[in-house]
């Protein structure tokens, strides 16, 4: 693939932002886009509020609040020397991590609740993301405005710049629509049709994927159409995706394997040493002693045969009996060569060489490059072990970058730029509820008998049917439609809904392919509701007689694109010969479960 980017072929100068919004650290990127000229990707290095010269792309994903919601401190502002004891006397309130409240209500995440700092009483997950966000864009703008000297203000002056914003792989569209509003809530758009639309989403995976390949990053395996997975370990989420080179067009990228995405990021390698200091007798140090071990301890851990230490004290502080001495504990090892240090790391290295390994049983191509990025990779001890035990199981792994925080934003601009991943794999199964008629060859109906009801048609039929439209791993092309015909019927043209809403459910079980809604239950959900306004439709509604007089029949199709970063919908029908479509909007269940 060629490193070289197309030039902007756009008549209008256009600004396009990315923002990472991670667990522990974000970063920002962008692109100004000039008619005729090649693009370049730019990190903002300088953040208001951090002392020294600047050069670091990422800040805390941090913000101190007053009792009464006010903001003290945000991102950069938290790193100021003394902050702590400032917020500890001024009852300021820290919310961190807050990332993670957004995420989906699934059993997997459900088993971090615990882990997961709560939010100040006063705010919800969305306002703390808008407060973050606003944070962003501003300090987006006054890097910009200072870096370029000519014409840096200009850029805000049409209030047209788009911005792109990455999730884990993970996430899907009731996290992508609450992301939307914080975005509206932080003022970087209006809450217009065309301005949600300069908001746009990439998952964390495809993000490091374009990283990768605009940094020229291919080797043998890549080129000749073998799989390449990439690790992107950050602080919250390990994201684990597959792709594989178009062999009819080495700028496009195919997903080989339903992306997934795991609560074992770096936060719990701190939140494992946290449980362990507080079992033992350190209860008043945990807080500052589970800082300076992420800080300082668990970034220089490279070898578990050395001794390790938490420095929190001074060179006065000892009491041998607790294993202190000048001021630094001393974490002893629970075997002769496996120290308790490589324990708290342990489940997320074994969650990416299980993630990995399941990758390539799932892949529909042989698999043997691995890229590993994000801000967790940057461990030394991680990547080692993660690098011995993988070449073990016949994979290459490489860490391509040092400055592996700025994969995703300057990956998701790259992906901007030039487009590489055209054909995603769906990760569950997709369909809606409706009925059949009785058929009593079927062992499955005959034995629903009891349940089945007399329509308006004159049929005995089967309720709690799962219609499938898209089946789990399917591999979908970003113009590729989806579509199944559904009837609806009425004793009165009056009583078809001309607002039709219809849950779409997702199937997120074992089962091949389920066909009925009372079958591992607990594993269906509803992933979205379709609003559409059918009145035109229902001017199509058809007469029809039935054994108990007339009634009315609409036939339709749902027409799904599910190869996008954003699901499509709409309802389409025939008139006159001539298909008719109607643009239908997707309504999430935006609910979150959260600690208080």
């Amino acid at each position: 693939m060629s490193t070289r980017r197309p030039p902007y072929t756009g008549k209008e100068r256009k600004l396009v932002l990315a923002f990472d919004v991670g667990t522990t650290y974000s970063g920002i990127s962008y692109t100004v886009l000039d008619p005729g000229t090649e693009p370049k990707i730019y990190p903002v290095t300088r953040f208001p509020g951090r002392a020294g010269a600047g050069g670091d792309a990422k800040v805390p994903t941090v913000i101190y609040y007053a009792e009464d919601g006010t903001i003290c401190a945000i991102g950069a502002q938290t790193e100021r020397e003394g902050l702590d004891a400032l917020a500890q006397e001024s009852s300021w309130i820290k919310a961190e991590w807050f990332k993670l409240h957004l995420r989906p209500k699934t059993c997997s995440s459900s088993s971090v609740s615990d882990d997961i700092p709560p939010l100040p009483l006063s705010k919800t997950p969305v306002d703390v993301f808008a407060d973050f966000l606003r944070y962003m864009k501003q300090c987006a703008k006054a890097y910009i405005e200072e870096t370029h000297l000519v014409d840096g203000s200009d850029f805000w002056k049409s209030e047209k710049e788009e911005y792109i914003i990455s999730h884990p792989n993970a996430w899907e569209g009731a996290q992508q629509t609450l992301m939307r509003n914080a975005a509206i809530q932080a003022g970087l758009v209006s809450d217009t049709a065309s301005d949600r639309r300069r908001i746009q989403f990439v998952t964390e995976g495809e993000a490091s994927l374009n990283f990768c390949l605009d940094r020229g990053l291919t080797n043998d395996s890549i080129r000749r159409g073998e799989g390449v997975t990439i690790v992107d370990a950050g602080g919250g989420t390990i994201d684990i995706s597959t792709y594989a080179r178009n062999p009819s067009n080495e700028n496009e990228y195919k997903e080989i394997a339903a992306a997934q995405s795991y609560f074992k990021g770096s936060v719990f390698v701190t939140r494992a040493a946290a449980k362990f200091l507080d079992s033992s007798q350190f209860y008043d140090d945990v807080a500052f002693m589970t800082e300076k071990f992420d800080k300082s301890t668990k970034l220089l851990f490279r070898d578990p045969k050395d001794p390790q230490y938490i420095k929190f004290g001074n060179v006065r502080d000892k009491d041998l009996s607790r294993g202190i001495k000048w001021g630094q504990l001393k974490l002893e090892g629970f075997a002769y060569s496996f120290h308790v240090v490589a324990q708290f790391f342990e489940p997320s290295i074994q969650c990416i060489v299980d993630g990995v390994v399941e990758q390539d049983r799932l892949s529909t191509q042989p698999v043997k490059t691995v890229f590993v990025v994000g801000g967790f990779a940057a461990s030394d001890y991680l990547f080692s072990q993660l690098e011995k035990i993988l070449r073990l199981l016949g994979f290459n792994v490489y860490r391509p970058d040092p400055h592996l925080n700025k994969a995703v934003p300057d990956g998701s601009i790259a992906g901007y730029l030039r487009p590489s991943v055209r054909t995603r794999v769906s990760r569950f199964t997709y369909g809606v509820r409706c009925s059949r008629a009785l058929d009593f060859s079927d062992e499955e109906h005959a034995r629903r008998v009891s349940s089945a009801n007399l329509s308006l048609r004159g049929r005995l039929v089967i309720p709690g049917i799962f219609s499938n439209i898209l089946d789990k791993h399917t591999q979908v092309s970003e113009s590729q439609e989806f579509r199944e015909t559904y009837c609806e019927v009425a004793a009165g043209k009056e009583d078809l809904n001309g607002h039709k809403l219809t849950p779409i459910l997702c199937y997120r079980g074992s089962l091949s392919s389920p066909r009925f809604l009372d079958e591992d239950s607990e594993n269906f959900h509803k992933m979205f509701t379709i609003h559409a306004d059918t009145s035109d439709l229902i001017k199509q509604a058809q007469e029809c007689q039935g054994p108990f007089g007339s009634y009315y029949m609409l036939t339709f199709d749902f027409v799904i694109l599910f190869g996008l970063t954003e699901l499509k919908v709409q309802l389409a029908w025939t008139e006159d010969g001539v298909e008719k479509r109607t643009p239908a909007e997707v309504m999430f269940d935006t609910e979150i479960e959260y600690k208080d």
